[in-house]
């Protein structure tokens, strides 16, 4: 049996008196690594109006229709926010007001408010000790300014005491708030004298106020006459959850801690003894009084620059006798907040008491060209053999992809000449182009190509495993001119993916599908629907068809049809249901058992889920391994499209996969099939006939055609591009996604749970990918942590030792083989074990690799991991590449000179300053001319001005 205490210690003798002595346990609960996937619950918000936010405070978002506001709903606990716990001030846990700063920020984020003018405390929101409370932020509509106010509401779980307004504030979207300018840069500030911290928060909690290790946050403080400057984080294992919010609410508390030392200094400098009892008095000069606790009052013109920070550079200053100004910067001097001011009141301390959200689209926006740019040198490569013929690395090859119809002959082609270009390690570096016309839905929506669809799906997956190598264009049907038109101005954009119609450039970008209003049509009791497909997927959609829409006549065709496994139960199930089920055996890749299956049956709609997954990266994939993916999905469903355009069907309804869009990497053929899928609805609907392609994302049910993806692919999904999670649909879950699919106006829908989160959190190292340009705003710079030295890699392994350098390489293999095995930490990675008896294939091998280019700034082979077969012998291979050059004396003496002249312009206006200064330099200048000259003069240096003992220093740096 297990006993979880927070905060508390166990007398287990006491409790079972055989155990022993009386043990003390931690205050937080015993920490577990899972072996077993997890399966989250997830519901189903948006029959209730409700959009999901990526927010760790906020569930859910309900916009207003006659305010254009907003209001957003969570549900805050110490079960699902256990961190709270940390922040109480007597015995009572308070949600901390940089809390309540947040929700407004992440509220105005929302609905482009992102500068807080002003936010007042009008009540603590107490968080019980057991249960929770629910919240709510409204936002409501702009004024003639464009302002909006922002109030924060909670109500108790049971709902006793009724709703209960928090703060209430004003959000706009002005610039506004660059604070004083104050240089971040050089740390600590000149002049400023260290303040001992070390007794700080015994003291504070001798007051009352009990903060637990997450809010224990400044580390150390400095002070130059009013000024106060400090550095704050967070501890070491939450740092990871700083990305998920603007500002972490922990870290802004440890920011304004900063003021109680400040004010604690300036008691014992006016009284020259220490503050009464050893404790600071309240910050900002506030009189603090027994039972009663400074909170922040009103926050105004509060501006936040970057996000996702875990540390802090912070400067305090009076703002008045109980007020304070705040400017903070990340670990590289980088702006990350500016608060014009803070006031803080005492307050009694007894006062102090999912679905429709995972429906996309894909939006093709336009976007500006730059039409005078010019095209770069580039040569046409037509075959793997013009590939490898290349006498030397061009700027750009181009690869014309026409489809002409025939889906797997033009993808074999491209991918030949893909494998030959990612294989030449001397193109790396050079861009390949691969052209296409018609091939996607922007501009007018129409694709005329369906074939060179499927190529886009099969370069995306290339793309997602070697970024920055492969770019996709497709040219304007209606056009004549050939790809060098808008070369420069594609390769000038920077977009991985470009589309180009007459002379406007247009790029992919996921967006939340529109709620549909009208109710999904196409299928009813007077349908026969052909579902194909014997797998989980065709059983979920049959079951739905029957229950929900009442379908009356099923049609179920599958390859092995009665033999199939899990059939006759299905059958018997739908039969119980109502419905008259035929099942079919029927191979749809052969046109002559489609035309038959058709005449028989005479089906007025389709729900084609058929599939076969063929896992690995592009430079393992073959024409044969294309034809076996392609024969389910694009032989088949043109088979079907072809044959029943005769029928007047009411649906097509088709099941892509979001690899053809997204996450392809480690499936390029299946992606390249799913994306034929998507660009023939796409047809279809502009030729007035019905079509709807859904993208899904992964399953939590793996049965059937899902069955061959392992864990470890799944989780490797989850990870790849978009750099962001992908959660698992449930089954009652996708199946209303599919509900809600048939109701919308849109020829590709992509069903897929999105952890919008962790793409937040990827942001602060790599930016936000393109395609979820359209679900993340990336409008904020994301705060950067110091990485030693001058921030780069080359730099630490400088200041090392050889042994030194090794060992840092090594923890950094590992920390990457961690991350792409699914491992907690590089602590479970042997550094002398083999890749491959730790479960390395193709698709970690090249993930390692891209992990390591990354980081390291080296080009590196696809083939690294099988070069260098264990950490170790990676880590010994990079530390040979990285080559340091060791640091001259005379560049040592020069790196130690740097910001010597702006030091001592500093404080040059002190004559007792500059008196010991320039005695010093006497002191270096007689070293320096005793090493020219064997016999210098002291005479000349005695004798030698303020003036010319400065102008030597300058002439000898």
């Amino acid at each position: 049996a297990e006993l979880f205490v927070r905060g508390v210690s166990v007398d287990w003798a006491a409790v079972v008196p055989s155990v022993g002595p009386r043990v003390e346990l931690p205050t937080y609960a015993f920490d577990h690594q899972h072996y077993w996937l997890q399966t989250e619950e997830s519901t189903d918000a948006a029959s209730l109006g409700q959009s999901v936010t990526d927010h760790p405070l906020l569930d859910a978002l309900v916009p207003l229709p006659q305010s254009d506001g907003a209001v957003f709903t969570s549900y805050l606990s110490l079960r699902s926010q256990p961190w709270l716990a940390d922040h109480a001030v007597g015995e009572v846990v308070l949600f901390p007001g940089t809390g309540l700063v947040e929700l407004a920020l992440r509220a105005g984020d929302e609905i482009g408010c992102p500068v807080l003018n002003e936010l007042v405390t009008e009540a603590p929101l107490v968080v019980p000790e057991h249960g929770g409370v629910r919240l709510q932020v409204a936002v409501g509509g702009p004024d003639d300014t464009g302002a909006r106010p922002v109030d924060v509401y909670s109500l108790r779980e049971d709902g006793a005491d009724g709703w209960t307004r928090h703060a209430t504030g004003v959000l706009s979207a002005a610039s506004g708030g660059a604070g004083t300018g104050f240089d971040f840069t050089a740390w600590p500030p000149s002049g400023a004298q260290r303040v001992a911290v070390g007794d700080l928060y015994p003291e504070l909690a001798a007051r009352g106020y009990a903060y637990g290790p997450m809010f224990q946050g400044v580390r150390s403080v400095w002070q130059r006459g009013e000024e106060v400057f400090a550095e704050v984080a967070l501890p070491e294992e939450h740092r990871g959850d700083a990305a998920a919010y603007g500002i972490h609410p922990a870290l802004l508390d440890a920011a304004l801690q900063t003021g109680t030392v400040a004010a604690a200094t300036a008691a014992s400098d006016a009284t020259g003894a220490p503050a009464p009892d050893g404790q600071p008095p309240a910050a900002a000069g506030t009189d603090e009084q027994p039972g009663r606790a400074v909170m922040p009052f009103a926050w105004n013109g509060l501006v936040l620059h970057a996000v996702g920070a875990s540390a802090l550079r912070v400067r305090v200053t009076p703002a008045g006798p109980d007020a304070m100004t705040v400017e903070a910067a990340d670990q590289t001097g980088g702006r990350v907040l500016t608060l014009d001011s803070l006031v803080l009141r005492a307050v009694p301390t007894e006062q102090a008491p999912a679905a429709a959200s995972s429906l996309f689209q894909v939006d093709w926006v336009e976007r500006p060209a730059d039409a005078g740019q010019p095209s770069p040198p580039w040569v046409a490569v037509a075959t793997a053999d013009d590939v490898a013929a290349l006498t030397g690395p061009p700027a750009v090859a181009v690869l014309t992809a026409i489809g002409d119809g025939d889906a797997l002959a033009v993808t074999s082609r491209v991918l030949a000449v893909v494998r030959q270009w990612l294989a030449a390690a001397e193109l790396d570096g050079s861009r390949l182009v691969v052209a296409t016309r018609g091939a996607v839905p922007a501009g007018d929506g129409v694709v005329t190509d369906p074939a060179a669809s499927a190529v886009w799906g099969l370069v995306r997956a290339a793309q997602a495993e070697n970024p920055d190598r492969i770019v996709l264009l497709d040219c304007d049907p209606v056009a004549t001119d050939g790809p060098e038109a808008v070369l420069g101005a594609v390769l000038a954009s920077a977009e991985p993916q470009v589309a180009v119609r007459g002379r406007t450039l247009s790029v992919p970008r996921l967006a939340r599908a529109p709620r549909a209003t009208d109710s999904p049509a196409g299928f009813g009791p007077d349908s026969t629907v052909l579902v194909s497909g014997a797998g989980s997927l065709g059983a979920l959609a049959a079951r739905r068809l029957v229950a929900r829409h009442g379908v009356r006549r099923l049609v179920l065709a599958s390859r092995r049809g009665r033999d199939a496994d899990g059939v006759a139960d299905l059958v018997a199930e739908l039969t119980g249901l109502g419905a008259d089920v035929s099942v079919v055996a029927c191979d749809l890749s052969d046109r002559d058992q489609v035309a038959a299956l058709l005449a028989e049956q005479g089906p007025t709609a389709v729900v084609h889920t058929a599939g076969v997954f063929d896992a690995g990266v592009v430079g393992a994939l073959t024409p044969d391994k294309l034809a076996r993916v392609f024969a389910p999905k694009v032989d088949a469903v043109r088979h079907l499209d072809e044959l029943t355009r005769a029928l007047a069907l009411d649906a097509f309804v088709v099941y892509s996969s979001a690899s053809s869009i997204f996450m392809g990497a480690g499936s390029g053929g299946y992606a390249a099939a799913n994306a034929y899928l998507d660009g023939l609805m796409a047809h279809r609907r502009a030729a007035g006939l019905p079509g709807l392609s859904l993208a899904w994302g992964p399953w939590q049910q793996l049965t059937g055609m899902a069955d061959t993806i392992d864990d470890l692919t799944l989780d490797r999904m989850s990870r790849r591009e978009g750099r962001g999670g992908v959660l698992g649909l449930g089954s009652e879950d996708g199946m209303d996604l599919f509900d809600a699919a048939l109701a919308c106006e849109s020829a590709l829908l992509v069903p897929v749970r999105l952890d919008l989160r962790q793409v937040r959190a990827e942001a602060a190292i790599g930016g936000v990918p393109h395609l979820l340009r359209g679900v993340v705003r990336s409008g904020r710079q994301s705060a950067r942590a110091a990485s030693g030295g001058d921030g780069g890699l080359a730099r630490r392994l400088a200041e090392l030792a050889p042994a030194g350098r090794e060992a840092l390489l090594l923890d950094l293999v590992c920390a990457q083989v961690a991350v792409v095995l699914g491992h907690s930490d590089a602590g479970a990675v042997r550094a002398d074990a083999a890749f491959r008896d730790a479960g390395f294939d193709s698709l970690t091998s090249v993930e390692l690799r891209n992990r390591l280019r990354e980081a390291t700034g080296l080009k590196l082979p696809a083939t690294l991991v099988f070069d260098y077969p264990s950490a170790q012998a990676l880590a010994r291979y990079l530390c040979a590449e990285l080559t340091v050059d060791e640091m001259s004396p005379v560049d040592s003496v020069l790196a130690d000179l740097t910001g010597l002249e702006s030091a001592i312009g500093s404080v040059a206006a002190d004559d007792e300053a500059r008196e010991q200064i320039t005695g010093r330099l006497r002191d270096l200048l007689a070293v320096a001319e005793a090493a020219a000259d064997p016999d210098p003069s002291d005479d000349d240096l005695d004798a030698a001005s303020d003036e010319e003992l400065f102008a030597l220093v300058d002439r000898f740096a």
